[in-house]
């Protein structure tokens, strides 16, 4: 095993969070290091499509402001959004608009010439901005290429297995070179995770095959807190068969939700906002018009954008006219295109503050491997990206100031070699199960019991299934590198697992209905017993508790479209 660093701050992917954290932590006078599992402009962050939202002064709805942008995020959230981080988010959106602009992103523009915005589900004024239906790809390359030009120092195709940690304090983290084969320990005074998203678990999902919420298994066996794991966003328009992301822009440009029968099913379910209402709502009315017998045989409805036209479509919606092409051989100049929901985003993660801070010393977390909490209960669409570089800059402020106060502190040697033996675990087995096996049945599991619609009896055999796949996953069989993508795969499944685990526990002991989290047996949110986000410790087993959500200006109010 080979010793990297001492670096002041890791920063673990290498998607948008994590590169504007290590650019803010390089800033700070910090040496910094990124580690990413693939090459940092293949981050999924490059599949966010439809925009990023921001009240920009001069540029904005007249009406609009920061104030009615956090609002309309606390209400989207379903009350369970911490309002004093919402509001810190909506008020420093600006900033990082003007900022991504001035490093190279090429926003589009109205005709006056100002960054243009668009309508998106759950925001009372259009204020989604974007770059046609490439929006994450222009941010991520532009933060990419600013990170090489502040001299971030990056390893590419490189796995993390785990943190060192002896439960207390973090001193860097473990891992393999993927090309290669070959361990390292790289030592670290501060480790930033923006590992991203889980949404791989599902058998349905609009994640990239990167997406196996590495991030919240690793810090949870280091002893860092998770939080609102039980929320998980399904995409209402996720193309048919493939799953493949067709964007909220496609209906913020004007596009109809139409069922067999032909009419705009919107009304029934959100009349004020039809197909703009948040997604949570209109992921359930399409699964609603799918168990109703009112849908496509196969399980899907149609998104009609035909009477957009082929000019609106090509300057706004580039990518959704070719993906529906090319996967589906539908174009939607000229017929609708075939949608049903999917797997989409995680509203929990690490639990952190503000600043990035989780209950370890020195790690931190940022994007969607945290939960600062900004979406609570429901993100709304173009907020994801805000949160990476309002609370990427943030961590990787807090890790630079961090690190720099103190030296490098040699981790228990124990430590070490539990993350190291840990690491090459699933290579002693000379035969043993393959990982397409479990990660197949795990898919099946999710979706049918812990997907749209959630209940205990469903919930409780959900968890005995996965309970069986966490014993398999010691019996998991990897050849070693060098190409260790067997190992990487192997990895991943034991953590997609876990991460389940945690997701379905939660889920069973929230009884009520709230956004996302839907209990077919608790239709009713419950504010007395369930204002509270869900705080989860691993101990073998998770240990549950309830942690206040902080309410600053909004109480609770019923939540109509």
């Amino acid at each position: 095993m080979e010793t990297l660093g001492p670096y002041d701050v890791v920063v673990v992917g290498g998607g948008l969070a994590g590169l504007r954290a290590a650019i803010e932590a390089k800033r700070a006078g910090a040496s910094v290091l990124v580690v990413a599992k693939s090459h940092p402009i293949r981050s999924h962050s490059s599949a966010a499509e439809g925009g990023i939202a921001a009240y920009i002064e001069g540029a904005s709805d007249p009406r609009d402001s920061p104030l009615q942008h956090a609002f309309d995020t606390v209400k989207g959230s379903d009350w369970l959004a911490d309002q004093d981080a919402v509001e810190l988010m909506t008020f420093d959106a600006e900033r990082a608009i003007i900022e991504m602009e001035k490093w190279g992103c090429l926003f589009s523009r109205d005709s006056e010439g100002k960054i243009a915005r668009r309508p998106f589900g759950g925001h009372t004024y259009p204020r989604t901005r974007f770059a046609a239906d490439k929006t994450g790809m222009c941010l991520l390359h532009t933060a990419f290429e600013r990170a090489l030009a502040e001299g971030v120092d990056m390893l590419y195709e490189f796995y993390v297995t785990d943190l060192v940690s002896d439960g207390k304090r973090v001193y860097g983290v473990m891992g393999f070179d993927v090309k290669t084969g070959e361990d390292f320990f790289i030592k670290s005074k501060a480790v930033v995770m923006a590992t991203g998203g889980g949404g791989l678990m599902y058998k349905f999902s609009t994640n990239s095959y990167l997406n196996s919420g590495d991030g919240y298994a690793i810090a949870a066996r280091a002893g860092a807190y998770l939080a609102d794991m039980e929320f998980i966003q399904f995409h209402p328009t996720a193309l048919y068969p493939s799953n493949i992301l067709i964007t909220e822009a496609a209906r913020g440009e004007g596009g109809y939700l139409i069922n067999k029968e032909g009419e705009r099913f919107m009304k029934r379910y959100a009349p004020d906002r039809m197909e703009l209402a948040p997604r949570d709502v209109v992921a359930r009315a399409i699964v609603n018009e799918i168990k109703e017998g009112r849908a496509f045989e196969g399980g899907y409805v149609l998104l009609d954008l035909t009477h957009l036209g082929e000019e609106k479509i090509n300057e706004r919606l580039p990518l959704v006219r070719e993906v529906s092409i090319k996967f589906a051989k539908v174009d939607p100049v000229k017929e609708p295109i075939p949608v049903r929901p999917a797997a989409h985003y995680t509203m929990g993660g690490i639990k952190t503050d503000i600043d990035g801070k989780t209950n370890l010393k020195g790690l931190f977390a940022a994007g969607e491997a945290a939960c600062v909490s900004v979406h609570g209960a429901n993100r709304l669409g173009s907020n994801s990206l805000l949160e990476t570089l309002v609370f990427g800059r943030r961590a990787g402020l807090a890790a630079a100031s961090y690190a720099k106060s103190l030296g490098y502190i040699e981790p228990p040697k124990e430590a070490v070699k539990e993350a190291e033996a840990r690491l090459w675990t699933p290579t002693t087995l000379e035969t043993g199960l393959s990982f397409g096996t479990l990660r197949k049945k795990l898919g099946e599991i999710m979706w049918d019991y812990v997907g749209i619609e959630r209940n205990e009896e469903g919930l409780k055999k959900a968890l005995k299934e996965i309970e069986e796949l966490m014993r398999l996953t010691k019996t998991l069989s990897a050849n070693k590198g060098p190409g260790a993508y067997e190992l990487v795969a192997a990895h991943e499944t034991i953590n997609m697992i876990m991460n389940a685990h945690a997701v379905t526990t939660a889920a069973l002991w929230r009884t009520e209905s709230r956004g996302a989290h839907y209990r077919t047996d608790y239709p009713k949110r419950d504010d007395r017993n369930w204002l509270y986000h869900t705080l989860m410790k691993w101990e073998g087993g998770w240990k549950l508790e309830k942690l206040p959500v902080t309410i600053t200006r909004w109480p609770p109010q019923e939540r109509k479209y």
